[in-house]
């Protein structure tokens, strides 16, 4: 949708979100009815805007200007960055996931997609890992022991730090989805094994039982011949829990909306057959 430029940055509000309702009487030959709205956000924008996109899972806003820049926000009206275009750009779209941005040219007479990635920066400072502490490639994966797409991704990420071990660091970060109801005590009993040097071994044990209960937790601990008594105080200390809900805002911050979710040096892994991931970390490794 194009809009005229005589609106300005007002426009942002018919497309963002904010506290204050309004209604008015619509009056027709027929009825009277009463039409209601609601601004729930307006944002300050940076040039005077053309054109506006945003993705169909409302993350993103792509807001195309006079100065020939596509202005990217998040949701929260934060600025992500911005993309040159020539002159003559008159309207933009994008993919309903926000992973190509199109646009119109009216003296070129052209169209032009463009791929986008958002490499975020997340924290793995004291999370799980495996591989060289300073490998050159970090991949972050978000993940839940009572997901099955968990479970089943568990091969393509062994063989990814087969294929790799002197480049790359796989490092674990838990994202327990709240529909899971053993997911949160099972990724506090791993963390608790971490602190007794068994987390990998744990994490392997859970992905492969059957089913995931309380019992079937307490029974790895029993098998991995752990400390039981300081395993059960960790599982429930404020330490290990701290970990988790860091995990979940760091999840947040990168835009994860389920599990598993991998990134590879920020990069979201879009191609999760092992030759994708492989062509992303060689890649990385030329940059």
């Amino acid at each position: 949708m194009t809009f005229s430029k005589q609106f300005g940055s007002s426009l942002i509000s018919l497309l963002i979100l904010a506290a204050t309702s309004f209604s008015v009487l619509a009056d027709t030959s027929d009825t009277a009815s009463t039409l209601e709205w609601i601004v729930e956000k307006q944002w300050q924008l940076s040039a005077t805007p053309i054109d506006i996109a945003h993705s169909l899972d409302n993350k993103y806003v792509f807001v195309l200007a006079e100065d020939q820049k596509v202005y990217v926000y998040n949701s929260a009206g934060k600025h992500e960055g911005a993309i040159p275009v020539d002159p003559g750009v008159t309207a933009i779209d994008i993919a309903p996931r926000a992973e190509k941005l199109y646009l119109i040219n009216d003296k070129t007479k052209t169209f032009t997609a463009l791929s986008i990635d958002f490499i975020r920066n997340i924290n793995t400072a004291g999370s799980p890992y495996l591989g060289p502490e300073d490998a050159p490639i970090t991949v972050a994966l978000f993940t839940d022991f009572e997901c099955p797409y968990c479970r089943k991704i568990e091969p393509l990420m062994a063989e990814v730090h087969k294929r790799n071990p002197e480049t790359v660091k796989i490092v674990f970060k838990n994202m327990p989805l709240q529909f899971h109801k053993f997911a949160d005590p099972a990724a506090r009993a791993a963390l608790a094994a971490e602190n007794q040097g068994k987390f990998w071994e744990f994490h392997d044990e859970l992905f492969a039982v059957e089913e995931i209960t309380m019992e079937a937790i307490s029974n790895i601990a029993t098998k991995l011949n752990l400390d039981l008594e300081k395993w059960k105080r960790d599982m429930v200390s404020q330490e290990v829990r701290q970990k988790i809900y860091r995990d979940m805002q760091d999840a947040q911050k990168a835009g994860v909306t389920g599990t598993p979710t991998i990134f590879v040096n920020g990069r979201l892994l879009k191609n999760r057959s092992l030759q994708g991931f492989q062509q992303l970390i060689d890649k990385e490794l030329q940059n």
